[in-house]
This record gives C-alpha cells, sequence and structure tokens, in this order.
C-alpha cells in the first residue's frame, strides 16, 4: 500500500454504487464484509473503503509515478463527489416511484469511467445478465490486460485489443458480440479519438456511437452516460421501456421517443440519474404490482 487518502464525503453508498450494473460492477471487486471496492485503472489497483461519518479512505495498491496520478482526483471523478447528490435529488424527486428507489438506494451514485471500458462493457451487455456479462469481461482482462501485479491485470484498451480475432473474443464467450467489439476497436483506432470527444455535446456523441454498427440507441446512451458523465442521456431498453409504461402510462405500450420526451419532461437536466434509480430498482424488484 503507497498512500491512504481521505475523502469527507455525504451520500455515498458503495454497495448500491457497485451493484447497480455500472462498468465498474464487471470488472471490479467489492467486498461486502469489509465494505471494500479494488478496482484497476490504468496501470495501477485502486481500493475504496467506506468509513463511519461519511468518509471514503481511498489507497494505492500499486502505484505507476509515469502516470502522476492523483489519486483523489480520480476517485472523485469516478464517483461523482464533486455532485451535491441532496441537491439532485430535489430535482429528480417528482413522484413516488423515484421518491421510493431513492428512499431504498439512498446514496447510489453514477460513475464516469473511461469511454473505452464503458463501450466495451455496454456492447457486452446486450441480451446479457449480469453475472455473465461480468463473466465475460473478466476473460477479455484476463487475455488482453496487461499485467499489474500477481492477481491483477488492467482493463485492456484499445490497442491491447487491435489484435482481437471474433475466435479470440468468441473463447471469451463474447458470443454474436465478438464481430461488434472488433468494429468498434478499429473505428475507434482509425477515426475518432474518443478521449477528445466534448462530453457536453449529447447529439454528437449520440450520432457518433450509433454509426457503428452492434451500437444501437440504448447502448449508446449507456456510453454517454457513464463513459462521459452527460446526464442527458437516458438508456431506455426492454426493461426499462415496460417499468416505465407500467408505472406513468398504465401499462399501455408507448414509443421509444414519447419516453424519452416524457423524462425530458419529468427530470430535465438530471434524468441520467433518474433512469438509474428507476433502472435499478425495477431490475430488484422494488416496485410492487
Amino acid at each position: 500500500m503507497d498512500e491512504i487518502f481521505q475523502i469527507e464525503n455525504t451520500n455515498f453508498n458503495l454497495k448500491h454504487t457497485f451493484e447497480s450494473a455500472q462498468p465498474l460492477t464487471f470488472y471490479g471487486d467489492y467486498y461486502e464484509d469489509k465494505v471494500l471496492l479494488e478496482y484497476t485503472y490504468k496501470n495501477s489497483i485502486i481500493g475504496i473503503k467506506s468509513t463511519e461519518n461519511n468518509k471514503l479512505n481511498a489507497y494505492w495498491i500499486l502505484k505507476n509515478n509515469n502516470e502522476k496520478l492523483k489519486l483523489n482526483d480520480e476517485v472523485i471523478r469516478r464517483f461523482r463527489l464533486f455532485e451535491d447528490l441532496d441537491y439532485i435529488y430535489k430535482k429528480i424527486n417528482t413522484d413516488s416511484n423515484i421518491d421510493i428507489a431513492i428512499k431504498k438506494y439512498n446514496g447510489m451514485r453514477l460513475t464516469i469511467n473511461d469511454p473505452w471500458e464503458t463501450t466495451l462493457v455496454f456492447i457486452i451487455s446486450q441480451f446479457n445478465n449480469v453475472k455473465r456479462i461480468r463473466g465475460i469481461v473478466k476473460n477479455i482482462i484476463n487475455r488482453y490486460g496487461e499485467k499489474i501485479d500477481e492477481k491483477h491485470k488492467s482493463f485492456p484498451m484499445l490497442e491491447n485489443m487491435s489484435t482481437a480475432t471474433k475466435e479470440d473474443l468468441k473463447n471469451c464467450g463474447t458470443g454474436f458480440r465478438a464481430e461488434y467489439i472488433i468494429n468498434a476497436v478499429d473505428y475507434f483506432i482509425n477515426n475518432v479519438d474518443l478521449n477528445k470527444l466534448n462530453p457536453n455535446n449529447y447529439e454528437e456523441l449520440h450520432e457518433i456511437f450509433t454509426e457503428i454498427k452492434g451500437i444501437g440507441d440504448k447502448v449508446a446512451d449507456c456510453i454517454i452516460l457513464m463513459g462521459y458523465g452527460n446526464l442527458r442521456a437516458f438508456p431506455i431498453d426492454v426493461w426499462v421501456k415496460r417499468q416505465l409504461e407500467r408505472l406513468y402510462f398504465k401499462g399501455e405500450k408507448q414509443k421509444v421517443s414519447k419516453l424519452q420526451d416524457f423524462a425530458w419532461e419529468q427530470w430535465g437536466d438530471y434524468r441520467g440519474y433518474a433512469q438509474q434509480y428507476l433502472f435499478h430498482s425495477g431490475r430488484n424488484l422494488t416496485f410492487k404490482n
């Protein structure tokens, strides 16, 4: 262990955040008995531990001095600790459904992750469940990640996966998604620098990502929301669509475009947060018929 930083914070629940199907869910390791999350970042390993009095202990396990990474800045940005979650709750708590979700999962925060890491995870997520996605991601890390220590490998970046074949990826469990992953790797290596896109330009981001085979509106919105931190994104998959129809439209079928308009009118600039609370609550059957 290299250094320990203590970060004062309010309204942050590590367990809810980790379990809410965000990128960290699929490659980090959460130890519930210790209230501890360990995850790789570039060529380092970071540990986050909840403590009493609304504080977090954040520490290095291994540090790459060449990166000159400021740990506290990484943790604050990753978990959006720069935001006042109580203020966001006031903005999105417009109805009893959101109120129930906030009370049950109070402190769950959206995360901001590396854009490629987010893209890869959500391509794999299509027609999949959390357990299987996690297994596939772990397989890809083991195959293409760079060794950090005896236990950990880094999350593979684009250059690590430039030689990946469909057969290799299928052996990792990706199935039909192998082709989509290869297309995305090729596209971003040769056409677009993911790290130079404007995170505030939702329309441009959506247009770029939906040009890629295998990335539709829902996956694009997941990438924009959790890879770029743009809260205008409101991912709607089959499950979220059914939840919105059941909770707000008396079970009547609605076009996705109408649901997007509803989300904008209901939750405005913070609708990405509202979506995450509805998604996680619905996935865990918080809402009863």
